[in-house]
This record gives structure tokens, C-alpha cells and sequence, in this order.
């Protein structure tokens, strides 16, 4: 519980809970527009519009269900999210009730996991922005990488109303280019336009090979991609106490993801699929690029490449965003340096957030100075490090739910649909996604850094709470 902590209801047992916003410094600056559109760009990103090429090769038409399935496992993740956000909606969301439900160690590896995983994907996405650049203009990537870490860095400072408004303009172009692909491949099934129109039918799904061309093993074995994908989606959880009105917006942007995943990945593969037959998509080609060539649309390949640039730059900013809010929580509570509490006349964190981009700086020029194979074991262990952001808020929200029912806990306004039940069916999902991952010697790398970073924390953790053994920081609530 950080000190700064105003608003208040009791737990049943006397303990203090914080409702967020201005209680812990912050300004209630993101509106329901906002908060509607960072949900949804949490939700698409370039594991869709690049990624989606191997998990189709892999697959073939089943990826479709595959990401039918994870998106149900999404949902019961963020409606868990959700009844959590209602019961108690604080910035510091997955470590805060790591620590109030499991205990303070969890809550010190939450928040520093989080903020690592955002660490590297900014690394990864700046740099994967700075090369979509090079597609136009002849320009050093070192230089690319640089403005844009500047820019996105100033604007997170400057408010988090800026925020805002940047990612739902870099949402905004993701939804109009998949909705845009959507329509056009209507249009040619329907109508028989561009040279597509002959070949086009869903009958793509079923004829090439089946519907399971490589059996059922070949579509469990893109779970992991198709999980990977999602990552980011529970964004919105760290926007709470920065939201203007939590209780109505969030519950709604939340119950919105079934008709994202629907619309966004279901149906846009679909669309694809029916145009394209699956045999022509190849790993490392965007399935949206293979698409638009088919159709003979030449400036697809353009228009994809802007779409992958905004969805780099999209995930940069929220990467920004959510690990300033991370130091600062863990700072709060004695879990971090306390410099990292300083906020900024506007309200944002000010140092956490610069500590941060120095951060993917660095990331960046070693990336470009050595780009071997010690440098993707750090990028793959985002993967895991986002999935143990899922593991938290599932254990915490059967935890709650049981407290709750018994009386304990107020009871949240905004209830998850099959509790608890449904939370264990989602951590069982995930275990199995993870054993996937042993399985596969590609995603294999990204297990044993887990380890190592659990050595480091245990190590970190037993060192501060020895320096400081009085903190409640370090007492199990």
C-alpha cells in the first residue's frame, strides 16, 4: 500500500485500500475515448500483422480457432482484471494486488517483472520502428530510433492526457487498416474485383489440406504465438488510477474484447484466408502484405508498413507509460528507490519514466552493436515475463473472490462471469501454453531466462528487506 494513499474503504479487517488518481499523485487525465482505444491497440500489435504469417504456415486455416480459443482465455483473464479494477483501482494495479493477495515478495516481483517486460518490448518495438523507416527514407536506423525514444519520451512527460491521445491515433490506424482489409476482401468475394476475384473462396478454409492440415498438434503448437500476441491487452489495468471515471469506463472497455477478438483477429483471418489460400503465406511475411500482392494492389506493401510502424511506436509509448507507473508504485512501497517517486508539475512520473528510456537507448545501440543470439534471449524472455502478469491477476482474483464471498472483502460491483472457477479453467490454459513452450525448442530459450531473473529478485528482495526489516512494505498484510 503506497503512502500517498487518501481515498478509502475499509477491507474488513481495518486495512487501508486506495481508490487511485489524485490519492496517489496522479492526474485523472484519460478519458473514456482514451481508455476505449488503448484497449483495443493493446489488443493488436505486430504479433497480428507480422507474426500471424508463421502461425498460418503452421496451421493453416486452424490459427483461426486457435485464436478463437486464446481469446476466450483473454476475456476470463480481463474480466478477472476487471472485478479487481472495481474492487480496489490503483496505478500500480498487478503488484498492488499481488502484494495485498499473495503477499509483499509477489507484489516486489510483479512490479519489477512488468516493468523489465515493457523494458524490452520498448527496446525491440523502437527498433523495429526505426527499420520500417529505411522502407522510405535513407536514414540512419541509430538516428530513427533516437527521435522517435525522444519524442515518445517528451510526450509521456508532458501529460497523460498526450498519452492518450498518441495511442489512439496509433489504435486508430490499426483498427482502420484491419477494418479497410476486412471490407476489400468482402468486396472480392462478393463482387469479384482485382486479381483475386477469380480465385477467392472461403472454401480456402476447408479444401487445402483440410481445415487441420497439420493435425491437431500443428494448431496447439501456435497457442504460444497466438498467446504471445495478446500480450499488452491488460494495459488498460495500469490506466486505472489516471482514468477520469474507472467505474463506468473501464467495465466497458473490458467487456469490449470479445467483439475486438472477434472483429480483429477472427475475422479478419478469415476474410484473408478466404482470399488467399493458407499455402501462401510463409513465416516473416506479413499475411496482410501476401494479401494485398495477391489482390494486385501495389501500394499494400506501403500501407502495411505504415500500419507496422504505428503499431511499433503504439507499443514504445504504452511501454513508456506503464513502467514509470511501475517504478513509482514499487518506490511507494519501499520496493524500489525512492527517487523514483517524483512526479512531474503534470502529474507524471518523472523519473521512473526518463530511467526507463535511458534504458531502451542503451537496449537500442546494443542491439545494433551486437545483434546475436545473447540479445534475443532478453527479447524472448518478454514472453514469459508478460505471461507471469496473467498468472498474478488469475491467483489474486480467486483470492479476492473467496474473501469477497466469505464477507471479508467488499464485494466488487463488476463480477467475473464463472468464479472462480473460470480463473482456474484460464491458469490451467496458461500452464499448458507454457509446458508448449518447453516443447519447442524455438520458444524453449525464453523458460530459462525465468530462472535467472527469479535469482535476481530473490537476491534484490532479501538485500532491502534487510536494510529496512520494520517497512510494511515487508509485511504480509
Amino acid at each position: 500500500m503506497t503512502s500517498a494513499q487518501v481515498d478509502q474503504q475499509s477491507d474488513g479487517q481495518g486495512a487501508v485500500r486506495a481508490e487511485g488518481g489524485e490519492g496517489e499523485g496522479y492526474q485523472r487525465g484519460l478519458g473514456s475515448r482514451q481508455i476505449q482505444m488503448i484497449a483495443i491497440g493493446g489488443a493488436i500489435g505486430t504479433g497480428l500483422f507480422l507474426g500471424a504469417g508463421k502461425g498460418i504456415s503452421k496451421a493453416g486455416p486452424s490459427l483461426i480457432l486457435a485464436y478463437a480459443i486464446a481469446g476466450f482465455v483473454i476475456f476470463l483473464i480481463m474480466r478477472a482484471l476487471g472485478e479487481l479494477l472495481m474492487y480496489r483501482p490503483v496505478s500500480g494495479s498487478f503488484s498492488e494486488y499481488a502484494r495485498e493477495f499473495i503477499g509483499p515478495f509477489a507484489g516486489f516481483v510483479t512490479g519489477w517483472t512488468y516493468w523489465l517486460f515493457w523494458v524490452v518490448t520498448g527496446i525491440t518495438e523502437v527498433t523495429a520502428a526505426a527499420a520500417y523507416m529505411t522502407y522510405w527514407f535513407s536514414i540512419p536506423q541509430w538516428a530513427s530510433a533516437l527521435i522517435f525514444t525522444i519524442v515518445l519520451y517528451a510526450a509521456n512527460l508532458i501529460s497523460v492526457k498526450l498519452f492518450g491521445e498518441l495511442e489512439f491515433w496509433f489504435s486508430m490506424v490499426k483498427v482502420t487498416a484491419i477494418i479497410g482489409m476486412i471490407l476489400i476482401c468482402v468486396g472480392i468475394l462478393t463482387l469479384g474485383f482485382s486479381d483475386a476475384g477469380k480465385t477467392a473462396s472461403v472454401g480456402h478454409l476447408w479444401n487445402e489440406g483440410g481445415f487441420f492440415p497439420h493435425g491437431i498438434g500443428g494448431t496447439l503448437m501456435t497457442l504460444q504465438m497466438v498467446m504471445f500476441a495478446f500480450l499488452a491487452v491488460e494495459l488498460v489495468g495500469v490506466t486505472a488510477g489516471e482514468s477520469k471515471d474507472p467505474r463506468k469506463v473501464l467495465p466497458k472497455a473490458i467487456n469490449t474484447v470479445p467483439w475486438r477478438i472477434a472483429v480483429f483477429y477472427v475475422g479478419a483471418l478469415i476474410m484473408i484466408l478466404s482470399v488467399v489460400p493458407w499455402t501462401e503465406f510463409h513465416a516473416g511475411v506479413s499475411p496482410f502484405v501476401a494479401a494485398f500482392q495477391k489482390m494486385g494492389l501495389s501500394v499494400g506493401a506501403g500501407i502495411v508498413n505504415f500500419v507496422v510502424l504505428t503499431a511499433a511506436l503504439s507499443s514504445c509509448n504504452s511501454g513508456m507509460y506503464s513502467t514509470g507507473r511501475m517504478l513509482r508504485d514499487l518506490a511507494l512501497n519501499s520496493q524500489g528507490p525512492k527517487f523514483f517517486t517524483k512526479l512531474t508539475p503534470s502529474g507524471t512520473p518523472l523519473v521512473g519514466t526518463t530511467f526507463s528510456a535511458a534504458l531502451m537507448l542503451v537496449g537500442v545501440w546494443i542491439n545494433y552493436q551486437w545483434p546475436g543470439k545473447a540479445f534475443d534471449y532478453v527479447v524472448s524472455f518478454a514472453t514469459i515475463s508478460g505471461m507471469w502478469a496473467w498468472i498474478v491477476i488469475l491467483i489474486c482474483h480467486i483470492r479476492y473472490r473467496r474473501l469477497s464471498d466469505r464477507g471479508v472483502l467488499p464485494r466488487s460491483e463488476f463480477r467475473a462471469p464463472g468464479a472462480p472457477y473460470a480463473s482456474v479453467f484460464a491458469l490451467l490454459f496458461i500452464g499448458m501454453v507454457i509446458v508448449l513452450m518447453g516443447i519447442d525448442k524455438d520458444a524453449r530459450v525464453s523458460l530459462y531466462c525465468a530462472p535467472l531473473w527469479g535469482l535476481i529478485l530473490g537476491v534484490s528482495y532479501a538485500v532491502l528487506k534487510r536494510r529496512n526489516p520494520e517497512a510494511a512494505a515487508f509485511a504480509k498484510r
